[in-house]
This record gives structure tokens, C-alpha cells and sequence, in this order.
């Protein structure tokens, strides 16, 4: 596995990364690290790689656009001294231009996005061992839909900047895809962005495997 003795993970997105998590430190005791796939993660690096003690903390916070994270990231990023850097977002950038289509100012462009991301992984990199970018995601089989279209470009910029900048890259959207083969949207995240349990299970699968998690330790 990637992840070494001692090492520090830190994950910040929005609700899908915050699921609850605790305030203002997310890690500790009492389900401090929220409800979804970071609790997962941190549960089955504890049980299967005991001897390495991981610390995982979340940083998720709900509503957040990576405009959001570009104005908490010293405190809530680089001032925390990861090892380990985890980052998911995107998902409000595009949703916000069609859940509140008139409020211009809550919406994050591609280009502001890709532009912001990518600034904030370079200047980064030389705290911390690794980055992983995780795609955005929909959870929308119709490849036409109009969000489920905006948020692929997004995604693929996610991609596009892992390449350059030499980061681990997690598609989660191509994850959910297969599932999405055999199960109606709904039954994995009602409205189409917020997972079920199996849902951040999903995420939880895909980050392990792009760590070399090694399923049969």
C-alpha cells in the first residue's frame, strides 16, 4: 500500500466529503469524521493496517465550491501538515448553475474552476508526499442530461490536472457508472448527488484501490 507508518490524510471537499463530520476539527472520537466514505476509508485503514496508524481527518464542509477552498485552504489544509492530501470538489460549482440559475454569483465557471484547482494543487505539492484529485461526480445514467454533461467537463479537468501535475486520480464518476448499469439513480443517492451508504461505499472502494489497499491482507 501507498500510505506509510505514521502518515496524516487529510480529505476537504463539500457534503459528500463533510457527511456530518465534527466541527471545527474533524477527527477524534463519537463519529468525528462524519457518516460517508472518509469514515469508511479511516475504518478499514484501522482495521487492516492497524500497525501503520493512519490519521485520517475530514475537512468536507457542505455547500463548499473549490472557490470555498481556496479561501480556507491555509488554515484548513496547509496548517494541518498532511502527509496525504485528498480533494473532491466540483459538485456545487456545476449545481449551482441549475438548482439557482439567477444568482450568478454562486456560480463557478470552468474556467475559474480549473484555474483555482489547479493553482491550489501546485502550490501545494511541495508541502505533502501526495495528492489525490477525486473526480466530481452526478449520479445520472443519461449521458445527455445537461448537468450530467457539465459535470463530465468538470470531471475531466480534474483528470486533466492529476496529469500535469503528477497526482493520483480517482474517477469516481466511471465508478458509479457501473453501478448505475443495475440500479436506478435514486437508489443510490436520491437527488443524484447526495450517496446512500452503498453510495460512499463506492468512493470509500475506488480511493482504496488507487492506494494499493490490498483487499485480501
Amino acid at each position: 500500500m501507498k500510505l506509510e507508518q505514521g502518515q496524516k490524510l487529510l480529505f476537504i471537499g463539500d457534503s459528500v466529503t463533510d457527511c456530518e463530520r465534527a466541527k471545527p476539527e474533524g477527527e477524534g472520537l463519537f463519529a468525528a469524521l462524519g457518516k460517508g466514505y472518509v469514515s469508511f476509508v479511516d475504518g478499514l485503514l484501522q482495521a487492516v493496517y492497524p500497525e501503520l496508524g493512519i490519521r485520517v481527518v475530514n475537512k468536507g464542509i457542505n455547500g463548499n465550491t473549490v472557490r470555498d477552498l481556496k479561501n480556507r485552504w491555509q488554515e484548513d489544509v496547509i496548517n494541518q501538515k498532511p502527509d496525504w492530501l485528498s480533494i473532491m470538489i466540483g459538485i456545487n460549482d456545476v449545481w449551482r448553475q441549475y438548482d439557482t440559475p439567477f444568482i450568478k454569483e454562486w456560480h463557478v465557471y470552468l474556467e475559474e474552476y480549473e484555474e483555482t484547482l489547479r493553482k491550489l494543487v501546485i502550490e501545494t505539492k511541495p508541502y505533502v508526499k501526495q495528492v489525490v484529485l477525486m473526480t466530481p461526480f452526478y449520479l445520472e445514467s443519461n449521458e445527455q442530461d445537461q448537468m450530467r454533461r457539465s459535470m463530465d467537463q468538470y470531471s475531466q479537468v480534474v483528470r486533466k490536472i492529476a496529469e500535469e501535475t503528477n497526482c493520483l486520480v480517482v474517477d469516481t464518476q466511471a465508478a458509479f457508472n457501473i453501478v448505475l448499469k443495475d440500479l436506478y439513480s435514486a437508489a443510490i443517492a436520491w437527488d443524484r448527488v447526495h450517496p446512500s451508504t452503498a453510495g460512499h461505499m463506492v468512493l470509500a472502494r475506488e480511493f482504496l484501490k488507487e492506494i494499493e489497499f490490498d483487499w485480501n491482507r
